[in-house]
């Protein structure tokens, strides 16, 4: 699989009860920034967290974060990197494949994925892996081969930080305005 554009997608919670805003970050192979995009804050009202119960975070980072998200980016993009398992139910939502990256196998979900290690170091760990759906374990090796050669040259967790500090930015605004 060849991966030209990148999408690296977090959630960053607010401060006091504020809620969880959603980012994306589309890059192209060597991580230099395409595009980027954020939710406002979604802060669930305790009548929703009653009827959701359990899986009210995983609607929120699917359907009101990944979801829309996906919907806005202008890049053609051909792989998803995610840190959080709950983000791996978009695969189920749309067609370009999402990949959780994790620094230790034992991080891997208890849910029905696969997981693929990588052949290069991760967050000070000898090397990391990703995970994804069962229902796409076969494309799992060709993702695997195609970031191990992006990792040569890139660290794979660093746009995370990035999304981290541009998510502050962008709350630090709104608070200011």
């Amino acid at each position: 699989m060849e991966i030209a554009k990148l999408a690296f997608l977090e959630t960053y919670t607010l401060n006091d009860n504020g809620g969880v805003m959603g980012a994306i970050l589309v890059t192209d192979a060597e991580t230099k920034p395409l595009e980027f995009r954020v939710t406002a804050p979604i802060k669930p009202t305790s009548f929703q967290k009653t009827l959701y119960g359990d899986v009210l975070l995983e609607h929120i980072l699917v359907e009101l974060i990944s979801v829309p998200l996906l919907n806005a980016v202008n890049e053609q993009i051909d792989l998803i990197i995610v840190k959080d398992p709950l983000f791996l139910g978009a695969n189920q939502k749309q067609g370009i494949r999402v990949v959780r990256l994790l620094a230790d196998e034992k991080q891997k979900s208890i849910s029905n994925t696969a997981l693929e290690a990588l052949n290069t170091p991760m967050n000070g760990a000898a090397k990391g892996f990703i995970e994804t759906s069962k229902k796409f374990a076969e494309e799992l090796k060709g993702i695997k081969t195609s970031l191990e050669k992006i990792s040569e040259s890139r660290n794979l967790s660093e746009p995370f930080e990035r999304l981290k500090a541009a998510c502050e930015q962008v709350q630090l605004q709104r608070t200011n305005d």
